[in-house]
């Protein structure tokens, strides 16, 4: 092998290494950017969860009202029911 041969045989090689490091440094970018990606989904997951777990105990604090009012209507109804069912009966007149 001529010493010209020999040089440009180490030039293709210095090329090829040098475009397989162009195509890593590439792909790196290219896995960092999805990574960036991927955090911002995480980030935006995050907070959707952390809001609807703020809505998800408001509704349940408001269901508890809901539950407590709904005990208060069917008590007072009762009471309601009770008055006038006490009126329509018939009274005794004292008489045999």
């Amino acid at each position: 092998m001529t010493e010209t041969s020999a040089i440009e045989a180490a030039s293709k090689r210095l090329s090829a290494a040098l475009d397989a490091l162009d195509a890593a440094v590439d792909r790196v970018a290219e896995i960092e950017r999805s990574e960036k990606g991927l955090n911002a989904q995480i980030h935006a997951l995050d907070a959707d969860r952390s809001r609807l777990a703020a809505e998800l105990d408001g509704m349940a604090a408001q269901s508890r009202e809901l539950q407590h009012a709904n005990r208060e209507v069917a008590r007072r109804l009762d009471g309601a029911i009770a008055t006038i069912t006490a009126v329509l009966e018939p009274q005794p007149t004292g008489e045999p």
